[in-house]
């Protein structure tokens, strides 16, 4: 069975974080803080539903030869600083954009001690090339680790103030 065929329609990934709910909002949100963590990108747009969103290639993505932008697609559910559901359609590769606009759900739960819960479901029907590479699948390849690598590293930014530090998908483990 090859790594397309094993890697899953709908990918769900969670993370526990040092931080409030807000904080987490803010960096899945705001364009201050998309460009500073996991492979950077600012996002564009108006945060209510109905409204298209792009994300430009960040810092990191240019120093690495990616410009314009990377991904796109429409808020669908935006309820701060608990829920968000957009399209997700990636746009830097002519395979990938061409796979169409997948679902991708982020939901905050504020838990004890200030550690908040990040649950991350991408809903993947029909883009098995997007699915493996966002599983990591292609990881070796130097296409990067993916929603865990994202996830990793906004963990990180809130909880340290430090991104990991993507230089280029070659030089992160």
């Amino acid at each position: 069975m090859s790594t397309m065929e094993k890697t899953r329609t709908t990918q769900v990934y969670r993370v526990y974080i040092k931080a409030t709910p807000e904080a987490i909002w803010d960096a899945i949100t705001k364009p201050e803080w998309t460009d500073r963590y996991g492979y950077g990108g600012t996002v564009e747009g108006t945060l209510r539903a109905g409204a298209p969103y792009r994300i430009l290639a960040g810092a990191g993505m240019q120093a690495a030869g990616v410009t314009g932008p990377v991904i796109d697609g429409e808020l669908i559910e935006v309820d701060p600083p608990r829920k968000l559901v957009q399209t997700w359609r990636m746009l830097m590769d002519p395979e990938l954009e061409a796979e169409g606009f997948t679902r991708l759900t982020w939901e905050v739960h504020e838990g004890e001690g200030g550690v908040s819960r990040l649950t991350v479901v991408h809903e993947l029907e029909g883009a098995p090339k997007l699915a493996e590479m966002l599983a990591g699948g292609l990881e070796d390849t130097g296409a990067g680790g993916g929603w865990n690598w994202v996830l990793s590293d906004l963990k990180s930014l809130l909880e340290t103030g430090d991104s990991l530090q993507w230089q280029g998908a070659s030089d992160q483990g």
